[in-house]
């Protein structure tokens, strides 16, 4: 029994040597210098939204970080700047940041500014071939799309009733013109070219008849020649090139008009690329452009000839045209290319695009003072090209701003901001007068002491969202809004101007 009993002394003499250690710790630490005390929590992300307890942002989802009073205090201590907003990084939180510093310098007044072209064929070199009368087909050679041709080749052949009457008074009126006789005795008439010069119109009118009908140049002259009808009508190229569409297969009945082919000569064509508006003035014509394939193996120089009047619909941006040479037809219909083009832009101060935040009202960078210091400060913006934006208000040369990591410095910044706010606010509540007893509304509403929304008093009382002191009753929509007057109960005493004394 004794064993038991002094077992048991044992135990409880641990207990209460624990609990009085850990009293005195909690004792020690509260009253320890180096004590940290939590004002309140913030958004790291959005530092302007505040909670009296930890949890998580409602916008982003983030942690809430604290705020702590030392931390407060020392939000405005700036030892090389005294601009608001000035945020103070030693260079072991520069690195860890990624913060990255370059200078504001003169610009050179020349670009280069890189567009997506796309290639097209010229529209004065595409052909296209149609019917002058109906008929059908009988035959096609080599016509698939795509396929190289050269001029006067043979695609198909064709029968039209209409062509004979117009033949046959062609070969009567080159019956009995005068002609030269061959080595064989055969006698060549000559072409019905060169039979018009000699004043010959019914000769020219039939040869134009026939070519509206769709004969070639070559097939006239073998009708000449020879004093015989054709059996079929030959479909031939107009010009060197490629075949872009093709509408004939044997046995086809077509009408008048229909178009057989397209063919395009692609040995110089057009580069298409879009431009804004306010860049059109910088693109003059005879500025010589680079123009690189995809694949970037081959790079050819193309002339800008001119910026079309169309404007695109959707993206309201201009037509770029330029012409180019295309040796060895690399350069095809469809296909896009990368186009760099020369520019010039007034001469003045740059800086790296990364390093100006738009917030949609003002334009700002943060600029390296002294002791690790970073002060924010507004600028005008003018012309922009590639990586590098001028800087028209704002800067001096030589000034070196933040470049990488400029969205965590303007956070800090924004942060530190908020905390000099508060601790304002919190030395303003403490000479503030005693705060008038609110009154009601006539029909019932009240204000609530902590968000200022208009409330409905009776609700309140019913929910139990109010809150007694010093003699006056405060009203809430919430019991969030609840606890964050309690929280900081002088700040919204002294603002409130909505409840009704007990």
């Amino acid at each position: 029994m004794k064993k038991i009993l002094f077992a048991v002394l044992i135990v409880l003499l641990m207990t209460i040597s624990y609990v009085a250690g850990r009293r005195r710790t909690v004792r020690d630490e509260a009253a320890s210098p180096n004590a940290r005390h939590v004002l309140y929590w913030v958004d790291p992300m959005h530092p302007d939204y505040k909670s009296d307890h930890p949890g998580v942002a409602p916008d982003c989802g983030m942690q809430l970080e604290p705020v702590y009073a030392e931390s407060a205090d020392s939000a405005d201590v700036h030892p090389s700047s005294t601009m608001p907003g000035a945020v103070g990084i030693d260079l072991e939180r520069q690195q860890l940041f990624g913060i990255r510093l370059a200078a504001a310098e003169k610009g050179l007044g020349t670009d280069k500014v890189r567009v997506l072209g796309r290639v097209a064929a010229e529209d004065t070199r595409v052909y296209r071939i149609n019917s002058g009368m109906e008929g059908f087909i009988r035959e096609t050679y080599n016509d698939s799309v795509g396929e190289q041709v050269k001029k006067d080749q043979k695609l198909a052949t064709y029968y039209g009733p209409d062509a004979l009457v117009v033949a046959s008074g062609f070969l009567a009126a080159t019956k009995n013109l005068p002609g030269s006789t061959g080595k064989d005795g055969s006698r060549t008439v000559p072409f019905p070219g060169t039979v018009a010069k000699q004043g010959s119109s019914s000769v020219q009118g039939y040869s134009d008849r026939l070519r509206n009908l769709g004969f070639g140049e070559v097939q006239i002259a073998q009708m000449a020649e020879s004093g015989q009808l054709p059996e079929n009508i030959d479909i031939v190229a107009p010009a060197d090139g490629f075949i872009l569409a093709r509408n004939v297969t044997p046995g086809q009945h077509f009408d008048h008009s229909v178009e057989f082919y397209r063919i395009a000569d692609l040995s110089r064509v057009w580069i298409l690329a879009d431009i804004l508006g306010s860049e059109a003035q910088n693109f003059r014509p005879g500025t010589i452009a680079r123009v690189t394939v995809a694949n970037g193996l081959k790079t050819f120089s193309a002339r800008v000839s001119n910026v079309l009047p169309q404007v695109d619909p959707v993206s309201g941006t201009l037509k770029l045209r330029l012409e180019a040479d295309n040796p060895g037809f690399a350069l095809r219909p469809d296909m896009f290319v990368d186009v760099e083009l020369p520019v010039s832009m007034p001469a003045g101060l740059t800086v790296p695009v990364d390093a100006v935040i738009d917030s949609g009202e003002e334009q700002r960078v943060f600029v390296q003072g002294g002791n690790g210091t970073f002060e924010p400060r507004k600028v005008e913006t003018g012309w922009r090209s590639g990586d590098r934006v001028q800087i028209v208000k704002g800067l001096s040369e030589g000034e070196r701003v933040v470049v990488s990591g400029t969205f965590l410095v303007d956070s800090e910044s924004r942060l530190r901001s908020v905390q000099t706010a508060s601790k304002k606010d919190l030395h303003e509540e403490a000479v503030l007068p005693k705060p008038v007893p609110p009154v009601a509304m006539n029909d019932g509403k009240v204000k609530d002491a902590a968000c200022g929304m208009m409330i409905d008093k009776a609700t309140a009382n019913a929910e139990g969202h109010t809150l007694s002191r010093n003699g006056v009753t405060y009203y809430f929509c919430s019991d969030r809004c609840k606890r964050k007057f309690s929280a900081q109960p002088e700040h919204y005493a002294a603002l409130n101007s909505s409840g009704s004394r007990s």
